[in-house]
């Protein structure tokens, strides 16, 4: 009985340890996880390193404008004969990229957007309907503002930082302030401190692709596609939105424009 007992005992013990060795592991969550962490290296990796709320490189280094163009800017009539806002109807048509400034003593009312980000208090409406519409594309989250306004000072810290980053890695002043210009907009000369613009993030890079396609319903546009850069100047941020308004918005995502074409084609139609 006994020698029964430890034949038992001994042909029992290999089974719990198998039983044990096959307990199975949170495979659900692994791969969920693995696919967000993917997606985040993508965005990284594909967008030159940069995230939302920063600049995306550009093509070419930034020149600031000459006197001349300063001063068109201010009275109405942008470089390259591309009008911005013509009258005070057309604020959402105010033109800023690296050959022109935002005009000097350019006053905006700002609101906050939940997460502290403000904006040009004329966007919040459509802004808000935007991000709800989102959801959509957004494993009905609602897409977050990591960039809105943006102050002088706080531009210019973007910019000194990254000045500094080259300067530490033995690049000289000059040629460090060269290279920060590829990557960052010289301050007065970002579209963020006009208020009209805002960087988004999702829960899915879904989100983008959905923006692309209905963002221009709200009267935002995909400010800077990638097949645009040479004339944008910047080159490709799938967060980046901008407010024009519904009718120009419309107009430019059926012609497939950029603003600074839809600017040029609405001059010469004048």
């Amino acid at each position: 009985m006994m020698e029964e007992k430890m034949m038992q005992v001994r042909n029992d013990h290999p089974r719990r340890r198998q039983k044990h060795r096959r307990r199975r592991l949170p495979w659900g969550d692994i791969v969920a996880a693995l696919v967000v962490a993917a997606i985040c290296v993508y965005v990284f990796l594909s967008y030159g390193g940069k995230t939302p709320g920063e600049e995306a490189p550009v093509s070419g280094a930034f020149h600031p404008a000459t006197a001349q163009a300063q001063d068109s800017v201010q009275a109405g009539i942008l470089a390259e004969n591309t009008p911005p806002a013509s009258s005070d109807t057309d604020w959402n048509l105010l033109l800023v990229n690296y050959e022109n400034a935002v005009p000097e003593n350019y006053e905006i009312n700002l609101v906050e957007v939940s997460g502290g980000e403000k904006v040009d208090e004329r966007i919040y409406d459509p802004l808000m309907e935007l991000l709800e519409a989102a959801k959509e594309g957004n494993w009905d989250q609602l897409p977050a503002v990591v960039s809105g306004y943006r102050t002088q000072d706080k531009q210019q810290k973007l910019f000194d930082d990254k000045t500094a980053k080259y300067q530490n890695e033995g690049h000289s002043k000059s040629q460090a302030e060269e290279l920060a210009k590829q990557w960052v907009a010289v301050p007065g000369y970002s579209e963020h401190q006009a208020g009209l613009a805002v960087d988004l993030n999702g829960a899915t890079y879904d989100l983008y692709s959905w923006l692309q396609e209905n963002s221009w319903k709200y009267g935002f546009i995909f400010r800077y596609p990638g097949n645009k850069t040479e004339i944008t100047g910047v080159a490709e941020e799938v967060w980046h939105y901008r407010y024009v308004g519904v009718e120009a918005a419309t107009e430019m995502y059926e012609k497939g424009l950029c603003l600074e074409e839809y600017l040029a084609e609405r001059q010469r139609d004048a």
